[in-house]
């Protein structure tokens, strides 16, 4: 009994409670697909035109960066082909490449928003785009429905969603924006080249000389005339005189 009592503590101390289980991690949440805007954009609209604007100027490269490398993704606006056949001069070609990179930003927001949001967007007044704030903003209103864009300069709204996906959003629109901060200034048309002045050419001039070449007579004085005519008279009383003494 008394060795039990001395070694039944003792045992008891070197006894070590089991070791928790461990509780497995959670698998970490699948990031959103990648998004290719240029596959995107050739299977709809058609969008040839805006797409080959925006991969000739590398703007497409700004906005797939937006669109898979951000939080707050992108929204698009995109007009169709028959958009840019309805400019009214001066149309695109008559800018600098800077100032079509500009209208080419113009056409996007540096966030993802759904239809829905737009009407929370038409009460807080002017939008940012990716060209900038300002002159460079856009102002939406919720008709019934139908989102419309104003840009200050031109007017349209979103016909068709193409794209409506978290970190992308791609409309159709019906028109392209034009910012007011370009537009809204006289773009002049290319200037056409000046003609020549008609000036008369100097007496030694070339054309001058061939002039005289060309069997124009010379105007002479009538000074000179006179005295040609006076001694062709002495001349003939001269010859008379000489045949009477013969």
């Amino acid at each position: 009994t008394l060795l039990f009592l001395f070694t039944s503590p003792a045992s008891a101390q070197t006894a070590s409670p089991p070791a928790p289980t461990p509780t497995p991690a959670p698998a970490p949440a699948p990031g959103p697909a990648y998004v290719n805007l240029t596959d995107l954009l050739s299977v709809a609209g058609p969008f040839h035109t805006f797409l080959n604007y925006i991969e000739s100027t590398k703007v497409i490269d700004t906005f797939q960066n937006q669109a898979n490398n951000t939080d707050e993704g992108i929204t698009l606006f995109v007009p169709k082909d028959d958009a840019f056949s309805k400019l009214k001069k001066p149309s695109l070609s008559n800018l600098t490449q800077d100032q079509l990179k500009q209208v080419l930003l113009f056409h996007a927001l540096p966030h993802y928003y759904s239809l829905a949001e737009f009407k929370n967007l038409s009460q807080v007044g002017p939008v940012s785009t990716f060209a900038g704030a300002g002159q460079f903003a856009l102002n939406f209103t919720d008709v019934s429905g139908t989102v419309h864009l104003n840009s200050g300069w031109s007017k349209t709204k979103i016909s068709s969603s193409v794209h409506s996906s978290d970190p992308v959003a791609v409309y159709q629109v019906d028109k392209v924006l034009l910012p007011e901060a370009i537009f809204g200034t006289d773009i002049p048309p290319t200037p056409a080249p000046a003609p020549a002045p008609d000036v008369s050419p100097a007496a030694d001039s070339p054309k001058a000389a061939a002039d005289g070449e060309s069997g124009h007579a010379p105007v002479t004085s009538p000074r000179n005339s006179s005295h040609r005519i006076s001694f062709g008279i002495w001349s003939q009383l001269l010859g008379c005189l000489q045949s009477s003494k013969v």
